[in-house]
C-alpha cells in the first residue's frame, strides 16, 4: 500500500460538483480580478473567524509583509518570533527592513511566552505569533505583554483555520491576522492565495490600497504598493471549501485522536494539545531521535513523510547575517532535528491509517 503525505485530490474529490458548478461559474462571468467572488469570499471569512474586516491577497508571504508595511514597522525595528517557523514567518519582518529576534518553542511547537519579556527593548515594537502545525498558541500572556509595552500584534495563522484559545478564533487576537490558502492548506485554495482579518477599518482600508498598486482610486496611487490581489477563481472555489470547513476539520481531529489512541512505540514523541488551544491538525507531527533511521524504514513501506522543518530560520544561509550560531537556539535546533510529519489529510481511508499506525508501531 503506498500511502502520500498529503493527498490533495482527494478533498476535491468530495465536493467535485460543487467545485466544477463555480469554476464555470466564474469562467462564464467574464469577471477575474476583484468582483463579486472575492468580496463575498471576504465577507463569509470574516465571519467564520469573528473578525470585522477580511482582505483578500494573492499569498500569506504577501499578507505577512504587507501587514508589517500598513503598520509602519521597519528599519531599526525589531519584532519577537518563535524560532521554529517557516522562514515565510520571518521574511514578513525582514522585507520591510525590521530586525527578527528569536524565541525558542514550547513543548507545544508554539512560541515559549515565558521568555518573551525578557527579549523586549526599546526597538521592540511587535510580536509575531504563530500558530505552527494547526494548534492556537497561548494568547493570553501575548495579548496582556502586547497591553503592556505598547506593542502590535500580528498573527501568522497559515495553519490554524478554524483554530482557537478559549472560544475565541486565531487571527483576531492583535492588529492583524495573516493566513495562507496554499492547497495544502486546511482551508485550501486551487493555488497561491492568502488574506489578512482585522477588526481596525483603518488597516482594512490601507491593505486594499497596497494590494492594488497603493491605488484606492484606479491610476490615482497613494503608496507604492503591490500587485496582491485574491483573484476571482481562487475566491470562489475557497468559498466552496469554507462551507464546508467545519466538517472537514472534524474529520482531521478524528484521524488525530485515532492516532494519539493507536500510537503505542516509545521511539515516538507524540504531539499535545494545551489546555484552552484547540487543535485543527494541520499536520500531524511527532518526533523521534532515530528520524533518519524512521523515514528509510517507512520509506520502504511506501508511507510518505515530510520534515517541518529541516533548517530553522536562524540557521538558513538567509539569514546567517543576523549572526546566530548552530548551538544558539538549542530547543529550536532539537526540534528541526526531530520532528516528523506523517500522513494527515482528509479522504485518508481507515484502512490507511491503521497501515501507517502499524509500520509506525512496529519501527
Amino acid at each position: 500500500m503506498k500511502i502520500s503525505p498529503n493527498r490533495l485530490d482527494r478533498s476535491f474529490f468530495m465536493h467535485q460538483e460543487e467545485y466544477e458548478k463555480k469554476a464555470l461559474e466564474i469562467l462564464r462571468s467574464g469577471w477575474y480580478v476583484l468582483g463579486h467572488e472575492v468580496t463575498s469570499f471576504e465577507e463569509e471569512f470574516a465571519a467564520f473567524t469573528g473578525a470585522r474586516y477580511c482582505v483578500g491577497l494573492a499569498s500569506g508571504l504577501d499578507a505577512l509583509w504587507l501587514a508589517f508595511r500598513v503598520l509602519g514597522i521597519g528599519a531599526g525595528d525589531e519584532v519577537l518570533v518563535q524560532a521554529n517557523t517557516y522562514i515565510a514567518s520571518v521574511m514578513g519582518i525582514t522585507i520591510n527592513g525590521a530586525t527578527p529576534v528569536f524565541v525558542e518553542p514550547d513543548a507545544y511547537y508554539n512560541m515559549d511566552t515565558s521568555l518573551l519579556e525578557a527579549k523586549i527593548t526599546d526597538k521592540t515594537k511587535a510580536i509575531l505569533v504563530v500558530h505552527l502545525y494547526g494548534q492556537a498558541s497561548d494568547m493570553a500572556p501575548i495579548v496582556s505583554l502586547c497591553q503592556k509595552y505598547h506593542l502590535r500584534l500580528v498573527e501568522d495563522c497559515a495553519q490554524s483555520h478554524g483554530a482557537a484559545y478559549d472560544g475565541k478564533m486565531t487571527g483576531t487576537f492583535g492588529d492583524i491576522g495573516c493566513f495562507s490558502f496554499y492547497p495544502s492548506k486546511n482551508l485550501g485554495a486551487f493555488g497561491d492565495a492568502g488574506a489578512i482579518v482585522t477588526n481596525d477599518e483603518g488597516i482594512a482600508r490601507a491593505m486594499r490600497m497596497y494590494r492594488n498598486y497603493g491605488s484606492e482610486k484606479r491610476y490615482y496611487n497613494k503608496v507604492v504598493g503591490a500587485n496582491s490581489r485574491l483573484d476571482e477563481m481562487q475566491a470562489g472555489l475557497l468559498r466552496v471549501r469554507l462551507s464546508h470547513l467545519e466538517e472537514l476539520t472534524e474529520e482531521r481531529r478524528r484521524i488525530a485522536e485515532t492516532y494519539l489512541k493507536s500510537l503505542q512505540n516509545p521511539k515516538l514523541l507524540l504531539p499535545q494539545t494545551r489546555e484552552h488551544c484547540s487543535h485543527v491538525w494541520h499536520q500531524f507531527v511527532l518526533r523521534c531521535k532515530e528520524r533518519e533511521s524512521l523515514i528509510s524504514y517507512l520509506a520502504e513501506k511506501e508511507i510518505g513523510t515530510i520534515i517541518h522543518y529541516p533548517i530553522p530560520p536562524h540557521l538558513s544561509e538567509a539569514y546567517a547575517y543576523l549572526g546566530y550560531p548552530k548551538g544558539s537556539l538549542p530547543l529550536t535546533e532539537e526540534y528541526a532535528d526531530t520532528v516528523l510529519s506523517i500522513p494527515m489529510y482528509n479522504g485518508m481511508t481507515a484502512e490507511e491509517q491503521a497501515y501507517v499506525i502499524d509500520c509506525l508501531n512496529q519501527f
